[in-house]
């Protein structure tokens, strides 16, 4: 089982192939960005000389992802980006981006229990396993597209069906006590 907590460790071979550690197969900077996206700090080394070299791939997703059209600076970010490279301020800039990024993941945080507790369905007995169901649904339906991922997930055994099936009778049974 993967700790969650430590950086996954992405190991660069000298032929630039890109191994992860944990799963012990090859990745693409896709998969790395994937990594990320779900919430995972990662570590990228060379194995021969041991040097990081995260930070060079991390710019390097983002310089793909802006050529791809996907553009989330705007010019304007990315020429005081470069001037700052020329100038004094330098030791300020990544401080201010890193506190900026800090105060925006705060905001989302809040904004997000903030919508929860509007939410009356929140507070509905049984609305964790009701969403949790809609999500398996949605899986299935799918085949994992909607959940980023490619593979379906394998059949439940009988006995999980069974408690799947009892838990959706359950959620309908008090639907049907809530709507009367």
């Amino acid at each position: 089982m993967a700790d969650k907590d430590k950086p996954l460790l992405i190991k660069r071979y000298a032929s630039r192939r890109l191994y992860n550690t944990e799963t012990s197969d090859y990745v693409t900077l896709e998969d790395i960005a994937g990594f990320i996206r779900e919430g995972r700090e990662v570590q990228i080394v060379d194995l021969k000389s041991g040097d990081d070299l995260t930070r060079q791939y991390l710019l390097q997703i983002v310089a793909e992802h802006e050529s791809k059209g996907e553009s989330v600076l705007p010019i304007n970010v990315l020429t005081d980006l470069v001037r700052s490279y020329t100038t004094q301020a330098t030791s300020v800039v990544p401080q201010f981006l890193a506190a900026s990024f800090e105060m925006f993941r705060d905001s989302q945080s809040k904004w997000v229990e903030k919508m929860g507790s509007v939410n009356p369905m929140t507070k509905m007995p049984g609305f964790e396993a009701m969403q949790a169901q809609q999500e398996a649904f949605l899986k299935a339906m799918t085949g994992g597209i909607a959940s980023g991922t490619s593979a379906p997930e394998p059949e439940p055994e009988g006995e999980d069906l069974d408690a799947i099936k009892k838990e959706l009778a359950d959620l309908q049974a008090k639907l049907n006590k809530l709507n009367k």
